[in-house]
């Protein structure tokens, strides 16, 4: 069974910040709720980059993993599997386009 959702949302920053924070694995603790474990390797997003993390829920910590496997920096867009507890694998492109100089929309789906 499958089951697609694009969240979506305008941003009160510019695309570079937005992508930069999108686009460094080692901060999504920053924003998405999950305690970074490790990023190998570290640095910018690179396709086969994997992320390591954990979350909690219904009292327990659940492990979180993220494989990107593409990234065009040019067009701020990345794809990624995400496998999530209870065997849930997402598979996800974001993407940030610009409104103008101090705001970005990014969808996720």
């Amino acid at each position: 069974m499958s089951l697609n959702i694009c969240p979506a949302a305008t941003v009160a920053a510019p695309i570079e910040y937005v992508w930069e924070l999108i686009s460094n694995l080692a901060r999504y603790g920053e924003w998405a709720d999950a305690r970074i474990e490790r990023v190998i390797p570290e640095g910018p997003a690179t396709s086969g980059q994997v992320l390591y993390a954990s979350s909690k829920a219904l009292d327990k910590t659940w492990p979180v993993t993220l494989t990107i496997t593409a990234v065009d920096t040019d067009r701020h867009r990345m794809q990624m599997d995400v496998s999530l507890p209870l065997g849930l694998l997402l598979h996800q492109t974001t993407i940030c386009m610009p409104i103008d100089a101090q705001s970005c929309h990014v969808q996720y789906g």
